[in-house]
């Protein structure tokens, strides 16, 4: 068992079961790519845990790739202003492109990724996010690789943070109300 961060309220998702799910979601991917040109892009900063987890249940080969883009600044909810902090260095034209997201919020932001990407002319676009909010998604996102609905509460670990903090934490949990006000 793993030990639980005392600023940790709950734990939503556990380490055994994220891992479970991130096997299942490789496998998937390495099926149906199994022929094909394969590039992983994960959006930072959050999916790189993911990211990391995810290419080592992946059995093709497969080249990776980073976006940075935000719309929180530090706040917990999304602003809806989307900015690209880092773009990629690879040429996605004709490529079998794989978006890896973390979590999926409101869908602005991956809206967002996805109408630039597609500019760019990639044999196909899809997207893997390990967890998405339903109650408060306000884009509809075809998500082809998915792992967890979550309730719309904010949660941190397993790359998800809160003021920078917590994205080490190996689960995904709610933070005592003492972890805002410090």
């Amino acid at each position: 068992m793993t030990e639980v961060n005392p600023d940790v309220e709950s734990v939503v998702l556990t380490e055994d079961e994220i891992q479970v799910k991130v096997a299942e979601l490789g496998k998937r991917i390495s099926e149906d790519y199994r022929d094909a040109d394969l590039l992983l892009v994960g959006v930072l900063k959050g999916a790189f845990v993911l990211m990391a987890d995810l290419s080592r249940a992946i059995t093709v080969p497969a080249e990776f790739d980073f976006m940075a883009v935000s719309s929180y600044g530090s706040s917990t909810r999304t602003s809806g202003v989307v900015r690209i902090l880092k773009d990629l260095d690879l040429d996605i034209g004709g490529r079998n492109v794989v978006i890896v997201e973390d979590i999926v919020d409101s869908g602005l932001t991956l809206s967002y990724l996805l109408s630039n990407l597609r500019g760019r002319g990639p044999r196909s676009l899809e997207i893997c996010a390990l967890m998405t909010k339903p109650d408060v998604q306000e884009v509809a996102l075809d998500i082809r690789y998915h792992g967890f609905a979550m309730p719309p509460q904010f949660v941190v670990g397993y790359g998800l943070d809160y003021l920078q903090r917590y994205r080490n934490l190996p689960y995904v949990g709610t933070l005592k109300p003492h972890a805002y006000e410090e």
